[in-house]
């Protein structure tokens, strides 16, 4: 797109392309499915002083049992020309996760999880990038998975095994998908990270789209 171009489309002030990447990203999985949406409260967001540095998070409704949500904010979501052409649209990513048995409604918390880990990027200039970890004990941020008497305690990052990374007006798009592993998997990767591709083989045999179950005990290290 040229600059002219832009120009000529951001006369309509309600365009955000980088929305819109996004949105047509899941549509090729969920065609016309509308997912629920959770905006932020635009007054807690950082613009105005607030500690919220996300837009909001769709949720899709996976017909193999789980939710597919989605952040909105991490990349470059609105009309700003001085962003065109860069090597990837803000931190280059999104973040999604996918709950095994949970209806939309019902995970906020994870919502706020992604909102938490949204907040520590932007705060420590720190990315995330797929084959890392995050346990409470390794991020500033309170990880607060919401469901203390779940034995899924930490995250490991992949690229979502659904949605592959786009090309945009703005740069690289990726969307990185946070898989929740328990305590025993953390430090088995932690003492060893040639074993992260070994317990995500292991993960797919039960969980294929590495989902994420609140409910699970087994370990798959």
């Amino acid at each position: 797109m040229t600059p002219e171009e832009f120009r000529e489309k951001a006369q309509d002030k309600e365009w955000a392309p980088g929305w819109d990447e996004i949105e047509d990203a899941f549509k090729a999985v969920y065609g016309d499915q509308q997912p629920e949406h959770f905006g932020t409260v635009i007054t807690s967001r950082a613009m105005f002083g607030g500690q919220e540095y996300l837009d909001g998070y769709s949720a899709y409704q996976s017909g193999k049992g789980y939710s597919h949500i989605v952040t909105f904010g991490m990349s470059e979501l609105y009309a700003d020309e001085e962003r065109l052409g860069k090597e990837y649209s803000k931190w280059g990513y999104e973040m999604t996760v996918k709950l095994r048995n949970e209806a939309p409604q019902d995970c906020i918390w994870a919502m706020n999880m992604l909102g938490n880990l949204a907040r520590y990027t932007f705060q420590s200039e720190r990315w995330f990038e797929p084959g890392q970890y995050v346990g409470s004990a390794n991020n500033p941020q309170s990880l607060n998975l919401g469901k203390p008497e779940s034995k899924i305690t930490s995250l490991l990052i992949v690229n979502d095994t659904e949605i592959p990374t786009r090309q945009t007006i703005y740069g690289e798009l990726a969307f990185l998908q946070l898989v929740g592993i328990t305590t025993n998997e953390l430090k088995a990767v932690m003492d060893d990270r040639s074993l992260i591709p070994v317990l995500l083989e292991n993960l797919k045999k039960d969980y294929p789209d590495l989902e994420t179950d609140m409910e699970r005990t087994k370990d798959y290290l």
